[in-house]
């Protein structure tokens, strides 16, 4: 069989909806929104020069295509990575509706990562990784969250 430029379906990928491409798309956009709200608050006050703005803004619009052309690629719906948590909300905020520091009609994990990365906060646990109930990893963690201009 061929596509419809006579190559061979062989090189054609088209992966499941489920898996690891989505997953892994779902957190780079996550982290894109993430920065974005960053570089909206440093903007905010004033703490950007134009070039940096103009940098970042580049940067960030480059990177959603990416992500757009990747989903369109593995044919999925890029609404398909905004997970709904359940009674956690959902993963990402509607389009447009979230600015930093504004309140918004639904909150989402996005909207708490934002303001827990722009006061900061530590992070101790312990995780434990196996298999087969057969305890395989121990790691104990001490995260800091904070945003870049907070730890100069």
């Amino acid at each position: 069989m061929t596509d419809n430029n006579g190559n061979p379906d062989s090189l054609i990928v088209k992966p499941k909806k489920s898996g690891l491409a989505p997953l892994i798309l779902t957190l780079v956009e996550l982290l894109r929104q993430l920065m974005e709200a960053q570089v909206i608050r440093r903007m905010d006050a004033e703490k950007l020069t134009e070039s940096e703005i103009e940098r970042a803004a580049d940067s960030l619009q480059a990177l959603e295509q990416q992500i757009l052309n990747l989903c369109d690629v593995l044919d999925i719906d890029p609404a398909d990575l905004n997970l709904d948590l359940g009674e956690f909300g959902k993963l990402l905020p509607k389009s447009g509706s979230y600015y930093p520091d504004k309140s918004s009609s639904e909150s989402s994990i996005l909207e708490l990562l934002d303001r827990l990365i722009s006061t900061g906060i530590v992070l101790e646990g312990d995780v434990q990784i196996g298999l087969a109930n057969i305890n395989l990893i121990d790691l104990k963690l001490k995260l800091l969250l904070t945003s870049g201009d907070r730890t100069s």
